[in-house]
């Protein structure tokens, strides 16, 4: 797995072994960041949280183009490692805090974000608790945008959010959220 643009474009990032991590494929982190940059502009200065991190490809990705920060959250001994890992070799450490905990556990950061990015096993329900306690208070600055990556699983959006876009990648369906302006 490779960073796709920009400080670190090209540059490997390793993913734990074993079958408890399931990456977000190649196609479908390129189609998000396509989506995101199109009505973002930019990453940066932007609040990022990975949660359900596993390798925190996507939040190492949004580091890579300019977020100020990334909080990633995950609950996996290996997976959390491996963040560690790969965010040391790209030197992302004074701007990547790790949290080894589940998401639907984890209090809100201590400033609002921008970019939340959620990737929950599939079809286990974790994705709708874990938009719901994101939802719920302290995590989402006004007009975050929130990428929920589920399989076939029916969502039901919670407010303050609202869709702007959903996109099949394969087996990966990406729902793209904006929390409504505060």
């Amino acid at each position: 797995m490779r960073i796709i643009a920009g400080a670190w474009r090209g540059r490997v990032i390793e993913a734990p072994l074993g079958q408890a991590t399931r990456p977000t494929s190649d196609r479908a982190r390129e189609g998000l960041f396509s989506m995101l940059l199109s009505r973002i502009g930019s990453f940066e200065g932007l609040q990022v949280a990975d949660l359900f991190a596993g390798t925190g490809a996507l939040g190492l990705e949004a580091l890579s183009r300019g977020a100020e920060s990334c909080l990633f959250v995950e609950k996996d001994r290996a997976a959390v490692d491996t963040i560690r890992r790969n965010a040391s070799r790209l030197g992302a450490e004074g701007r990547a805090e790790l949290r080894a905990q589940a998401v639907e556990h984890a209090a809100p950061p201590a400033r609002p974000r921008d970019l939340v990015f959620m990737d929950p096993p599939y079809g286990t329900g974790l994705a709708q608790s874990a938009l719901d306690t994101i939802a719920g208070g302290g995590w989402l600055a006004g007009g975050a945008w929130v990428s929920l990556e589920i399989a076939r699983e029916e969502i039901v959006v919670p407010q303050p959010l609202a869709i702007e876009a959903d996109r099949r990648f394969g087996k990966a369906r990406i729902l793209l959220l904006r929390a409504q302006p505060g």
